[in-house]
Parts: C-alpha cells; structure tokens; sequence
C-alpha cells in the first residue's frame, strides 16, 4: 500500500511524500505534515486528484508522487481566476480540458420571469422529496445513458462526489421531477448547501425536449427556494452546452466566474 517519494534541498529537510491510503498522500517535512493529496473517482470512471500545500515546492512533490501511483488520465478540477495553482498543474503535466461558467440564479419569480410558467398541459411537476424512488433512479439511469451517447457524461457538472460504486442518486429528496402520464420524464437536484444551494443538475429525457419541460422544472426548484427565504441559487453551466446557457441566461442568472478541468493522460 504505502509508497515513498522524497527529495531535498541543500542544507534543508527531506520532503517525504507517502501513500497513507488507497486515496491519500502525505508529505512531510521535517516530522510535519505540510502538505497532501487526495483522489476521488467520479460515477463515470474517471479519477479526480486534489493538492493541499502551502509551499510550490512541496505541490510540486506531491504532484510528482500521485501519477506514479495512480493509473491516467486524471483529472482536476479549479478557479480559471486561480492563476498560480492553474499555473502549479500545468507544471505537473495537466492541460484544460473543458470550462464551466458559474452563474449567480435569482430566485423571486418576478425577477427569473418564470411567475406565471405553467408546464406542459401533459406533465405535472412533483416537488423534491414526492416522487417514487424506484422511477427517480431509473430516470437517472436512462438520462445518463442518453447523455453519454451523446455529448457524454463528462460535459456535466464537474463536481467531484465519492459514491458507492454503480449508485449515481444518492439523496431522493433533493430531486423536483416532471411527470408525463405515469412516467418521469425530465428531473432537477437542489443541494441545500449553508451558504448558497446549488442547482446540481437539471435533465430532461431526449424524446421530451423543447416543450418547457426544462424551464417548468426550474420554476418549481428556484419558486421553492424563493418561499423558503432564499434570494439566490448558484449553477454550472460547459460552455459548449448553448441549451443550458440559454435557460439560465433567460431568466436573468449572471455569469460571476468560471471552472476549469484539466487533465493529464
């Protein structure tokens, strides 16, 4: 399990950095832990890795040791406005490989326009936590099938959450979903986060595009939040997803920043 790398400067202590577990590494310095690095494999397969270090050097260490004890690519995920730690994995061999815009989403619906939005006469909205678990997860399922059949599932959020392996809906309750007949056919997850909830995602099944479905979705999901005292929301948009970006865009959200994945192969 454990694997060593180290190094040293002249006349200064060794930095060691050690695999203390399946998805951490240590580095120490001296008896101190100055820095780490952790991984976390996405849903889809793919690796994410994060560095916490204080010191270039000791980055540089870390960002050394984590490739040669992991299988590639591996990805990371940070703040395009973060230039030196974007700067920190291009020296470790990382490249972008996509961008998210982040949008600031109001929630009053005088404000969003979606007041007086009605879904489709053939689809009703269940709020989050009403609807059956059963057809939620196989929603999720099938959204995620379509989605990697087309634009693939990389293109979605790149949030980095460890889950059991093959279960990619974890909390029912914070999914709103649209219900046409007796199936679920598009759904939307709020994170009630402490400082700002985050519209996680919002999907829509293939065959049930371009009727509403999406914005009514959303309408319940920010009218909810707006009830609930809650001014504003926070999403992520790729930006080669002009869909998404139109939604958000329509109903007043403003772009405040953005995110960059990058890979190493």
């Amino acid at each position: 399990m454990n694997s060593a790398h180290s190094t040293s400067g002249t006349g200064s202590p060794a930095v060691v950095v050690t695999r203390v577990s399946d998805t951490q590494w240590h580095a120490v310095e001296d008896g101190r832990t100055v820095g780490r690095g952790d991984a976390s494999r996405r849903p889809d397969g793919r690796l994410f890795i994060s560095i916490d270090a204080w010191h270039r050097e000791v980055f540089d260490r870390i960002a050394d040791a984590m490739p040669a004890d992991l299988p590639t690519p591996l990805y990371t995920v940070i703040d395009e406005a973060d230039h030196e730690s974007r700067s920190a994995w291009e020296r470790a061999g990382f490249a972008v490989a996509r961008r998210e815009w982040g949008y600031h989403v109001p929630t009053d619906p005088q404000v969003t326009g979606l007041a007086s939005m009605r879904p489709p006469s053939d689809v009703t909205i269940l709020p989050a936590g009403e609807a059956a678990e059963g057809p939620l997860r196989a929603l999720d399922r099938a959204i995620r099938d379509e989605v990697e059949a087309a634009v693939g599932w990389h293109t979605m959020p790149a949030e980095v959450l460890p889950r059991p392996s093959g279960t990619t809906l974890i909390d029912p309750s914070k999914y709103a979903v649209a219900q046409h007949l007796d199936q679920y056919v598009g759904l939307v997850r709020v994170a009630p986060l402490t400082r700002q909830p985050r519209i996680g995602l919002i999907a829509v099944r293939a065959d049930r595009h371009r009727r509403g479905t999406a914005r009514a979705l959303l309408a319940q999901a920010l009218g909810s939040l707006h009830r609930s005292g809650t001014a504003s929301a926070w999403a992520e948009v790729d930006e080669s997803n002009p869909a998404a970006t139109a939604l958000f865009e329509g109903i007043g959200a403003r772009r405040t920043g953005s995110t960059l994945e990058l890979v190493r192969h």
